[in-house]
């Protein structure tokens, strides 16, 4: 599955610099499949450029400005759009300076950083995984998009197994809502399955399947 999406994604205007998102809820597993996916496209001898939009949060500040258990605010504030656009996407859009800076914000120090700027190859491929990708913002952005689709109680299970601090296997419990509610609004505000160039349903980590939407 890895080898067909990666073809397609070299087959994707070969020649010049490829953006390629992984998108999913949290617990979806988008770190590892980026990675997975970076791994397997590097024998093409291209440049694959990895970029986390974790690396790009508002500050604590901005993110809660909403109330600390919002819904609304997870969705709508947790992102500096500006500046993964001005450090990201803009320099990899056609006729960008091809000049990037992989990270503008610290989570844990909660502070925007000033990261060393690095000029990519022409024909680099950028794989950056996170939330909300597909949102208005960012939906016509991408050459090539995943969405890795897992139902609520599997991801949420996941996050709590790995330590998530808010996170409760009770898909309701009031731990989650914040982040489930959110992010049950992105999929009903933005369809991301149906923006996605491929849906691949990632409920059992070991048997990805790519999903053919109706």
């Amino acid at each position: 599955m890895l080898r067909f999406v990666a073809d397609e994604v070299l087959s994707v205007g070969a020649g010049s610099v490829t953006r390629v998102a992984v998108d999913g809820v949290d617990g979806a597993g988008k770190t590892t499949f980026a990675d997975e996916l970076a791994n397997e496209l590097t024998p093409s001898g291209r440049e694959v450029i990895r970029v986390s939009a974790d690396d790009f949060l508002n500050p604590r500040s901005v993110r809660h400005a909403r109330g600390r258990t919002s819904p609304e605010g997870f969705f709508l504030d947790s992102y500096d759009y500006g500046a993964l656009h001005r450090c990201v996407l803009d320099p990899l859009a056609p006729g960008g300076s091809r000049r990037v800076r992989r990270r503008a914000f610290d989570l844990h120090a909660d502070k925007a950083i000033d990261a060393a700027e690095e000029e990519v190859a022409g024909d680099a491929i950028l794989v950056l995984d996170g939330l909300f990708l597909h949102r208005d913002e960012l939906c016509g952005v991408w050459d090539y998009s995943v969405f890795l689709e897992v139902a609520f109680a599997v991801s949420v299970a996941r996050c709590a197994a790995r330590g998530t601090s808010w996170a409760s296997t009770d898909v309701d419990a009031p731990a989650n809502r914040r982040y489930v509610k959110g992010q049950r609004l992105y999929l009903s505000r933005c369809a991301p399955q149906r923006r996605a160039t491929r849906v691949i349903d990632n409920n059992e980590l070991p048997r990805p399947a790519i999903r053919t939407l109706e």
